[in-house]
């Protein structure tokens, strides 16, 4: 993980490839599943994305905020055979889901999936001075920023962070009043943005992918 960042944003022919071969029938499925009923999965390039990196950092130890059901924890541990991952879920009937979908796949044995409140789960993995390589952060958006000191705790030195959905349907691009039930959250993700920027202990990149993305890599302890 000595590269920049910049090394990863274009997804290559070969990891291309491999992206491809990952949506087999049960993903297809679960995919399908997920739109039917209104679960947020990740947009196409966003998850082209997401492999991409996996697929070329290979990090031993991946850790999700915001399973849903199962289908990007499923797309991270297809890019690379050797990474295990950790992953929290609050609701209940999604957490079953994606229970049952890791087993399908036959990834249980890879995969920690936890049931709790996302903070709370967080707090806990820091106090157990657990590490990990890689984040992929697709939890409650307004949390954000109360999730990054923890988050950076978490990571190890090298270690990569990608968060999801930051540009909130270009909401943080409103200049003027935001609608009252966005406002808090929009509020929140420009800060989000404007502190893990300005933090000297990262690199950081903020793409126009999907509905957004926060790219960093982490370079110091």
């Amino acid at each position: 993980m000595e590269q920049s960042l910049n090394n990863y944003v274009n997804i290559s022919d070969e990891a291309l490839q491999k992206y491809n071969q990952s949506l087999n029938s049960s993903m297809k499925s679960i995919l399908t599943y997920a739109r039917q009923n209104y679960i947020p999965v990740l947009l196409e390039d966003t998850a082209k994305l997401l492999f991409n990196l996996v697929y070329n950092l290979k990090p031993a130890s991946i850790l999700e905020i915001g399973t849903a059901i199962g289908y990007s924890g499923t797309l991270m541990l297809s890019a690379s055979s050797k990474s295990k991952l950790t992953t929290i879920e609050n609701l209940e009937s999604n957490y079953n889901l994606a229970l049952q979908h890791f087993k399908t796949e036959n990834l249980s044995d890879r995969v920690e999936l936890i049931f709790n409140d996302a903070y709370n789960a967080l707090v806990n993995l820091e106090q157990q001075n657990r590490k990990f390589d890689f984040i992929f952060l697709d939890g409650p958006k307004g949390q954000y920023i109360k999730y990054l000191p923890i988050i950076k705790n978490l990571l190890t030195k090298n270690g990569v962070l990608i968060a999801d959905n930051v540009h909130f349907k270009g909401m943080v691009f409103l200049e003027g009043v935001i609608p009252h039930k966005k406002r808090t959250i929009v509020v929140n993700l420009r800060k989000f943005i404007a502190q893990i920027k300005s933090d000297s202990d990262f690199e950081t990149y903020e793409l126009k992918v999907g509905d957004g993305i926060i790219l960093s890599k982490k370079l110091k302890d």
